[in-house]
């Protein structure tokens, strides 16, 4: 019964964001900032003198912390632009069961993030080989592991996002919060011993691991308190509470 009746809700929320022009715009950008900042990254390793311990996935899903603000914006955008535009309140009138208008406008979300994922990584993979040239790496568990993690984690990041903006309810706002302070910020913040104890656990470092991005797990500059799996775990905790608490204020508030 709450397949059924989610169905509906779901196929709204989803012809709502295909037929907005600046989704396709938004999400092909996820592509090529990716896929074009992976080539220049590999290409930039190439021609570097060699370091020891050199992880050439580094170097391959590096762009992805510059990539993933696209499907940020995407995600916000979903979320905001009703509540910018008022078209929140046509919304909430057609679907009133507000947790099924919010769970139909997550999934109709998370899906294209997801499906967008799906081609960026490898499109990032085989841009960057192709910029290290005779210093890439070949397709093997590693990079398969680090391939599906890099996959959960830009959908998850987006969902997140949306979660934030269902709890602000403001675009701007959202935006002036996450881009410069979590996903900027934090990255050049966590480069300071003293807080990187602390940064390490921001939604946009816990995927680090898994994409080989953190650095040297054996070096005690950079090592994390935790794996790369319990990092995407911790990133779905994140992802899951910004939604609870979007989805609370979304019930307790007017339109």
């Amino acid at each position: 019964m709450i397949v059924t009746s989610l169905r509906p809700a779901f196929v709204s929320e989803l012809t709502k964001i295909r037929t907005v022009r600046s989704t396709a715009w938004t999400l092909l950008l996820t592509l090529l900032v990716c896929a074009g900042l992976a080539y220049l990254v590999g290409a930039s390793f190439r021609g570097a003198t060699r370091r020891e311990n050199f992880d050439p996935l580094f170097a391959t899903f590096y762009s992805l912390t510059l990539g993933q603000l696209p499907l940020v914006v995407f995600g916000v955008l979903v979320v905001g632009a009703e509540y910018s535009s008022g078209t929140i309140r046509a919304s909430l009138t057609a679907v009133p069961r507000r947790g099924l208008y919010f769970a139909g406008k997550v999934l109709a979300c998370a899906l294209p993030a997801f499906c967008v994922s799906l081609l960026t990584v490898p499109a990032t993979f085989f841009s960057a080989q192709a910029g290290l040239g005779p210093y890439g790496t070949s397709l093997d568990s590693d990079v398969a592991a680090a391939a599906v993690g890099a996959c959960l984690n830009l959908t998850l990041i987006c969902v997140f996002a949306m979660g934030v903006a269902a709890m602000l309810r403001n675009t701007t706002l959202t935006l002036a919060i996450l881009l410069p302070v979590f996903f900027l910020g934090s990255q050049g913040l966590g480069n300071i011993p003293g807080l990187r104890t602390v940064t390490q656990y921001l939604p946009d470092q816990v995927g680090m691991v898994v994409m080989h991005l953190a650095g040297p797990q054996g070096d005690p500059r950079w090592a994390r308190d935790y794996g790369p799996w319990t990092g995407l775990g911790l990133l779905a905790l994140w992802a899951s509470i910004a939604l609870v608490g979007g989805f609370l204020v979304l019930r307790r508030r007017d339109a």
